[in-house]
């Protein structure tokens, strides 16, 4: 069922539960401190939680209990720095201290992409599942909120039956997570909607006192938050799904990018007209590099992979083309490169030796310092393979790029970067990029060549300074 809250209709009875602690709140622990745990820690402390937020990288710990926080997300550091002085916060190494503080405990772990094919490795949601179920002295409720293949509810419920207690009467419950890189504070305070699959009217009862604050927040400023409560594998599959679609919107509209190179469309307006449609909407229609981040690429393998096994793999084949429609964005940037710097394609791609290029971006997205399955990064380095030079700048994510690909060379400013460059590739749309100013720029390059791989430039602006711009499916 979905629940509008809050709404003027009665609310359906949900059970109010007294938390196992004895707390007038639930206390919330957050197991796996990364991108996910973390962000939702410290928002939940915001909200007035007492919140536990535990992870084996004992570093990692040590920074957050001194508020600093490992990640690049706008407004988390001050919210961290806030709840730890206010005492709802902290962190730990110790399971058996998160076990006997915790009456809900989110899995927030990583589900990475498997070494030896696309499937989810659950590995760490495992061992996170089965040290905190042997630890456990009471009942407790225990929710994934990790990105897993469908079925992984159950199998986690087997591995609290067999770990924990009996007695307890420990239950598994799942909420998936609809964090976005660069708003996810306000994605947890002010999410768009909250998704349970639960099977008892306890673990609902518990599920509903841990998200209170959000609903309560949402009272005061007038909003709704719709509720959805379903079975477990509903909720499993509804961040795969979302992904699913979004990523297939995005290589739908490079598909036509590919078209528009071809038949001389403008993808851009191409976009901007189909996007009135309120059926299509605008969102997700930016054709250009590509999607990339820990989600969407891994996901959508996944997804494909669990559908494999469960013999609806035909369901899912299309995912494979919107893999390869992503993936070919990425060689086209290298294309469009050889093209404005005259260097033609033999059969192992263009040779760029000899050529300086400064490449704008390493992060996946902007206002984020995450490089995993970058394509501004991945570009870089199909560029260095080429023989050419290659200095990178990012405002955020220079550090990370750097250990993931340390055989480029990172800048300190986008004025060092493009210095004598002989093309400058904007792959990250920072509004730094965005907004900078292709006369200044024209300056300090060596030839004014620009490929727009974000389709974020004013293409006739940059023109007008005098530079050759090349967007992604754009005349």
């Amino acid at each position: 069922m979905t629940i509008p809250y809050p709404n003027t209709q009665p609310m359906p009875a949900i059970a109010a539960v007294t938390p196992p602690s004895g707390a007038a709140r639930p206390r919330v622990t957050f197991l796996g401190t990364g991108y996910l745990g973390a962000t939702y820690a410290i928002c939940y402390a915001e909200l007035g939680y007492e919140v536990l937020g535990f992870d084996v990288d004992a570093d990692k710990i040590a920074k957050l209990n001194a508020g600093e926080v490992p990640i690049h997300e706008p407004g988390l550091d001050e919210l961290l720095r806030r709840n730890l002085a206010a005492g709802r916060l902290r962190f730990s190494t110790d399971i058996a201290e998160t076990a006997d503080f915790g009456d809900v405990h989110f899995i927030c772990v990583g589900t990475p992409q498997r070494a030896d094919g696309m499937g989810a490795d659950l590995s760490y949601v495992e061992a996170s599942v089965t040290g905190l179920a042997q630890h456990l002295t009471r009942k407790a409720l225990i929710v994934g909120k990790s990105t897993v293949p469908v079925g992984t509810a159950e199998w986690v419920e087997q591995l609290v039956g067999k770990h924990s207690p009996p007695d307890l009467g420990v239950e598994v419950a799942w909420s998936p997570e609809f964090l976005q890189e660069g708003f996810a504070v306000d994605d947890v305070l002010r999410p768009n909607r909250i998704v349970v699959g639960v099977k008892s009217d306890w673990a609902n009862g518990m599920l509903y006192a841990a998200h209170k604050g959000v609903f309560d927040l949402a009272a005061t400023e007038d909003r709704e938050v719709p509720l959805v409560v379903t079975d477990f594998a509903t909720a499993e599959l509804v961040k795969v799904a979302a992904n699913a679609f979004l990523a297939t919107k995005i290589s739908f509209i490079n598909a036509m990018a590919e078209v528009c190179e071809v038949a001389g469309g403008d993808v851009t307006q191409l976009a901007k007209a189909i996007g009135y449609d309120p059926r299509i909407g605008n969102r997700f229609l930016q054709a250009g590099l590509g999607f990339g981040g820990a989600c969407l690429p891994k996901d959508i393998r996944a997804f494909q992979a669990r559908a494999q096994e469960l013999g609806a793999g035909e369901a899912l084949r299309f995912l494979h083309e919107v893999d390869l429609i992503n993936l070919r964005r990425r060689t086209r940037v290298i294309a469009l490169a050889a093209e404005l710097l005259g260097r033609r394609a033999g059969p192992a791609g263009p040779d760029l030796s000899g050529t300086r290029i400064a490449v704008l971006g390493a992060t996946f997205k902007p206002n984020t310092d995450d490089v995993r399955d970058a394509p501004a990064l991945a570009v870089a380095g199909l560029l260095g393979k080429a023989g050419a030079d290659v200095h990178v700048f990012d405002p955020q994510g220079a550090e990370n790029a750097r250990r993931v690909a340390p055989e480029l060379t990172y800048e300190s400013t986008m004025a060092d970067a493009v210095t004598g460059a002989d093309l400058v590739c904007v792959l990250t749309e920072w509004a730094d990029f965005r907004n900078a100013d292709p006369v200044a720029l024209g300056e300090l390059v060596a030839g004014r060549r620009v490929v727009d791989g974000r389709n974020c430039l004013d293409a006739t602006l940059w023109s007008q300074a005098g530079w050759e711009y090349r967007g992604m499916g754009r005349p």
